[in-house]
């Protein structure tokens, strides 16, 4: 019974070493694209602890790498050095994981009411004939890259303060060439909706934030179970082999 447990646990422990490995493409990804996110609409934050959670999911990622390969080498070596590295490993990757699944989920959240403001602040001053302006470019490339229009959506540029020769040539309300679909043949006349973004840019940048920190924090959720697993057959595998007894040295054996 004994011998079936360890062949278990070592074909499970090597199993969950490639797993870890495949985990740590996942949760690398997942913090490469919190971070880009965080570097394409840097306007739209008011400070950078999103960058925090992004962080820690890299340096997790690449922890997982080690650990993987100990996970693998452990069944056929056997080493007391490798399993208890492996031990400390998941131990480390464990609280890193906690930290990045605590921040990804609390912090969406409280990013609602301050995505709010900055939106709206930074549309409200868009001024088109200062295109080369950080924040004008900054909703520029939020409508072209998240495919939107507008705080809520492209009626928000009622009050904007575009320029009047916008107003003149269109003969009407317009909004920035980065609301069209196309801009070939659209003139950003909001009586042509059909060739502008519907969605507004605060929902769409809000429901990115909320996917990749999700994603996040189901990677790291998974990964505590995996960690779990592989700890328990490192554990049985430990269990059969267990130290040297460590005994106090009798005078009476030099004597």
């Amino acid at each position: 019974m004994d011998s079936w447990i360890r062949s278990l646990a070592r074909v499970l422990l090597t199993l969950l070493g490639l797993v870890l490995w495949g985990a740590a493409a996942a949760l690398a990804f997942g913090g490469a694209f919190v971070i880009l996110t965080y570097k394409n609409y840097r306007w739209f934050f008011q400070n950078c602890f999103l960058l925090l959670p992004g962080w820690l999911a890299v340096a997790a990622a690449f922890l997982l790498l080690p650990a993987g390969a100990l996970a693998i080498g452990i069944p056929a070596r056997n080493s007391r050095y490798q399993q208890g590295t492996f031990m400390y490993l998941l131990v480390v990757l464990f609280c890193l994981e906690a930290s990045v699944a605590m921040l990804a989920h609390i912090y969406p959240d409280r990013m609602g009411s301050e995505l709010t403001g900055t939106m709206g602040h930074l549309f409200h001053q868009y001024n088109g004939t200062h295109s080369h302006h950080p924040s004008n470019r900054a909703v520029d490339t939020i409508q072209k890259q998240l495919q939107c229009c507008g705080v809520y959506n492209y009626s928000d540029w009622v009050k904007a303060a575009l320029p009047a020769s916008c107003h003149l040539q269109a003969r009407s309300m317009c909004v920035p060439e980065s609301c069209c679909k196309e801009t070939l043949h659209c003139s950003g006349d909001v009586n042509q909706s059909a060739q502008l973004f519907q969605e507004g840019c605060l929902k769409k940048l809000n429901y990115r934030l909320h996917f990749v920190t999700h994603f996040v924090f189901w990677c790291c959720a998974v990964l505590a179970c995996l960690q779990v697993l592989a700890a328990i057959s490192n554990g049985i595998l430990m269990k059969h082999r267990p130290f040297q007894d460590l005994r106090i040295l009798d005078s009476a054996v030099f004597s």
